[in-house]
C-alpha cells in the first residue's frame, strides 16, 4: 500500500487535541492560525497519503476557522497550492475582498502565498485535501491565480473525474505499492490542472454581460423555487449562487429592483392567482398566505392591499362571484 500516516484526536488527552491538530495543519499545508468553538474538546481524524511530492489527506473534523495571514506567509511559505474537495458540510472562504461559499461536491483552491480565511459551519466537516507544489502544476501561474476563489464542482467534466480519483484514493490504498506514488502524483497534478484550466476557460469564453445575466436568471429561479420558505433571504440566495450578498444586490439593482422587492412581488403574484382560482375556494386565506411565504396573516393583508388596492378577501370575492 501507499505510505500513510494517521491522526486521531481521541488518541490524545482532551487538553492536547486542539494544539496537536493546529501543529498538524501547519505541517500538512502551511503555518496558520486556527480557532474553534470546540477547542476545549476538539475531535478530528486525518489520513495523510504520501505520493512523493504530492500529498492527499482525507479528513473529518469539527467547526474550525483557518487563518493564513501576511505575517505567517513572511515567516514561511512552502510555495504550494491546496485544493480541497468538500464531501460533507459547508464552508466559506475569504481572500480579502473576494469571498465564496462552498458545500458538499465543491472544490476550493488556495495559494500558500496569498492570505485567506476559511470558516466552516457548525457540525462535522468531511473533505479531501490535496497539496501540490507550484512547480509541479503544468499551468501558467496567471491561469491558476484566476482559478483561486472560483466555484469549482464535481458534477461534470474534469471536476467529476478529479472527484472520482480522490474519492477512490481516499477509500483505500491497499491496491497500490509505494512505488506507485510518484506516478499517481503526476496523474493527480494533470487532473487538477484540467479542472482549473476548464474553469478559467469557461469563464473567459463568456462576455461579462452574459455572465451577469445568467447569474441573475439563476438567482430568480432559485427564489421562485423557494417562495414558500419564510426564511428565504438574500444571504441564502447569494450562498446558493456562491457569490457575496453585495454582488447579488448589484445584480438586481442593474435591473431596477431590489432582491426583497422581487421576492415579495413573486409571492404576492402567486397568492393573488391562488385566491382567484375556484380550486382553492375552500382554502382559508391565511393558509394560502403561508404557502407563499407569509407566515403572519396581518403582514400578508397589508402587503396585498398595498399591491392591489384591496384586501385579499375582497379579491377572492371578485374571483368567486360572492
Amino acid at each position: 500500500m501507499l505510505r500513510e500516516t494517521e491522526f486521531r484526536s481521541e488518541d490524545l488527552p482532551e487538553q492536547d487535541r486542539f494544539d496537536a491538530w493546529r501543529e498538524l495543519m501547519s505541517s500538512t499545508h502551511a503555518p496558520m492560525r486556527l480557532e474553534s468553538e470546540r477547542a476545549a474538546d476538539f475531535r478530528a481524524h486525518q489520513r495523510l497519503i504520501d505520493l512523493g511530492a504530492v500529498a492527499v489527506w482525507p479528513a473529518r473534523f469539527e467547526q474550525l476557522v483557518f487563518l493564513r495571514t501576511p505575517k505567517l506567509i513572511r515567516q514561511a511559505d512552502p510555495e504550494v497550492y491546496h485544493l480541497s474537495l468538500l464531501r460533507d458540510g459547508r464552508a466559506g472562504v475569504s481572500w480579502g475582498r473576494e469571498q465564496n461559499v462552498y458545500r458538499a461536491g465543491d472544490f476550493h483552491l488556495n495559494d500558500s502565498s496569498r492570505p485567506y480565511e476559511i470558516w466552516t459551519h457548525r457540525g462535522w466537516i468531511s473533505s479531501v485535501g490535496v497539496e501540490i507544489p507550484k512547480s509541479l502544476l503544468p499551468l501558467p501561474a496567471a491561469t491558476v491565480d484566476r482559478a483561486v476563489g472560483r466555484h469549482l464542482c464535481d458534477r461534470s467534466g474534469p471536476g467529476a473525474l478529479l472527484a472520482h480519483f480522490l474519492t477512490q484514493l481516499a477509500a483505500g490504498t491497499g491496491g497500490y505499492r509505494p512505488s506507485d506514488g510518484p506516478r499517481l502524483a503526476t496523474v493527480l497534478a494533470d487532473l487538477v490542472a484540467a479542472v482549473l484550466a476548464h474553469a478559467v476557460e469557461d469563464e473567459r469564453a463568456q462576455p461579462a454581460e452574459t455572465r451577469t445575466r445568467v447569474l441573475t436568471l439563476r438567482a430568480k429561479a432559485f427564489i421562485r423555487q423557494n417562495l414558500h420558505d419564510p426564511d428565504l433571504t438574500p444571504g441564502r440566495v447569494a450562498e446558493h449562487l456562491h457569490i457575496s450578498r453585495g454582488y447579488l444586490h448589484r445584480l438586481f439593482r442593474a435591473e431596477g429592483e431590489t432582491v426583497a422587492a422581487y421576492v415579495r412581488g413573486a409571492r404576492l403574484t402567486g397568492a393573488h392567482r391562488d385566491l382567484a382560482d375556484p380550486a382553492h375556494a375552500g382554502t382559508p386565506v391565511h393558509v394560502i398566505a403561508a404557502r407563499w411565504g407569509f407566515p403572519r396573516a396581518a403582514d400578508f393583508t397589508r402587503a396585498f392591499r398595498a399591491a392591489y388596492g384591496m384586501p385579499p378577501s375582497e379579491h377572492r370575492g371578485l374571483g368567486t362571484g360572492t
